[in-house]
């Protein structure tokens, strides 16, 4: 008799959500939004709008459509089996390159109490290639192991953080705070700037739905897990910008590489400063561990379903697909090789922000697919009318959001999506001639 792997929990689902969300970036983004003004304050509001509706969206469909896969199932189910493989390689692709950025984010952070990685090309590599490697470990031992990993590392990630935004509202001055627009643009032309910018910090809101069938209750769990994870997260982000723009005077909070350490070496001397370098070093570590994790589950779903090749389908005894994750991790490792060769650093980053698209668009078709699986089944949560108004303000926000990366991204894209049609090919005309 084959033992059952264990499943997660409510507090785990959500330390998911949260800990793909949180990475590095939130701990240098205020500095980037402070050479915009306060207006900055209003992007955050919005673009937390906008990931609210989204979380909702998905969280009324985990009570749907019950299969694992998220951001793959949802739209499957409602578009058929090339829209479903297209989201599901678009957003493979994204987990496995990201995960190379994320890598190198750590070691940049890691620089800050190791000086010679930022100039020893031979330790990047090692320490690299030992993170991804150490997490994909872990990952094969089971979700249940990977979860515990998400539980420390969100709440040791959220400590300085939260430190910095109860703390320092004793040092908050008004006098600091920016004016409104410093930019030379229009209030109306910057908007759209500061909306894009805090966008990207609340992708991964749909990972949650993704391990459904490793969760318990999964159609209480995941719902409640992917609202209060968004929720947590945006009053992080809001509340630490807030009180960033209060502590440090605009111009050094303009040029800082670490805002929320210098705010904290202003509370409470060097050791805050240490505290939040050491903070953003376990963030970059839980996020890693997050999405190699989603990285793993995401091609098991579509191999499932007969669209990606049955290797990724396997399992080991600990319910973890362990073959999935070795394959994503050594296509991770390419990258992470590549990132780390002089030259290509730039191409590197166009390539982050071309996934970073393609990691979009499963919004939009999510939001698209709830209108018209639930209108379809007559599965309406509350009335037509709110299920209709939630998905087109979900598919308008996400439409607004891939066009906001720019014409350049939005094309190479594309061009990366297409790239997937030859092997969608393959598959089904592999499944053709087994059947």
């Amino acid at each position: 008799m084959s033992k059952i792997p264990p499943k997660i929990g409510l507090v785990t689902a959500t330390c998911i959500v949260i800990g793909n969300m949180i990475g590095v970036g939130i701990f240098i983004l205020p500095a980037a939004l402070s050479k915009y003004g306060s207006i900055s304050l209003l992007g955050w509001v919005f673009t937390t709008i906008g990931a609210l509706i989204l979380a909702k969206i998905f969280s009324n469909f985990s009570k749907i459509i019950k299969k694992g896969g998220g951001p793959y199932a949802y739209p499957k189910a409602a578009f058929g089996d090339f829209m479903g493989f297209l989201i599901a390689w678009g957003y493979w692709l994204s987990c496995w390159i990201g995960n190379a950025a994320l890598t190198v984010a750590i070691i940049g952070a890691l620089s800050f109490f190791f000086p010679v990685l930022e100039t020893n090309t031979l330790y990047k590599v090692v320490i690299g290639l030992g993170l991804i490697w150490t997490f994909t470990w872990i990952n094969t031992r089971g979700i249940k192991e990977s979860g515990r990993v998400q539980v420390v590392t969100t709440v040791l990630k959220l400590l300085p953080l939260v430190f910095v935004i109860v703390v320092g509202a004793f040092f908050f001055s008004i006098d600091n705070f920016p004016e409104f627009n410093l930019t030379s643009e229009s209030d109306f032309a910057t908007f759209p700037m500061v909306a894009a910018l805090t966008l990207y910090a609340f992708l991964g809101l749909e990972c949650a739905t993704i391990p459904s069938q490793s969760i318990r209750n999964p159609e209480k769990t995941i719902p409640k897990a992917t609202m209060m994870g968004t929720i947590i997260t945006a009053s992080v982000y809001i509340l630490g910008t807030v009180v960033l723009f209060g502590i440090l005077p605009i111009d050094r909070l303009q040029t800082s590489a670490a805002p929320f350490a210098e705010a904290a070496r202003i509370i409470a001397g060097d050791f805050g400063g240490y505290f939040v370098a050491i903070g953003v070093i376990i963030s970059g570590l839980g996020v890693l561990n997050g999405w190699i994790m989603v990285t793993g589950q995401v091609p098991l779903a579509t191999a499932k379903d007969g669209l990606f090749p049955k290797v990724f389908r396997k399992e080991n005894e600990k319910g973890a697909p362990a073959m999935g994750l070795i394959i994503g991790s050594l296509l991770t490792t390419g990258v992470l090789l590549m990132n780390l060769s002089e030259g290509l650093v730039d191409q590197f980053k166009f390539i982050v922000d071309i996934v970073v698209f393609v990691a979009l668009v499963p919004y939009l078709f999510t939001a698209a697919a709830y209108v018209l699986i639930l209108i379809e089944k007559k599965v309406h949560l509350q009335s037509w009318v709110k299920t209709f108004v939630l998905g087109g303000l979900g598919f308008s926000y996400s439409l607004w959001a891939i066009f906001g990366s720019g014409q350049e991204t939005v094309f190479y894209g594309f061009i990366l999506l297409v790239l997937g049609i030859p092997f969608y090919v393959l598959m089904k005309w592999n499944k053709r001639h087994q059947n």
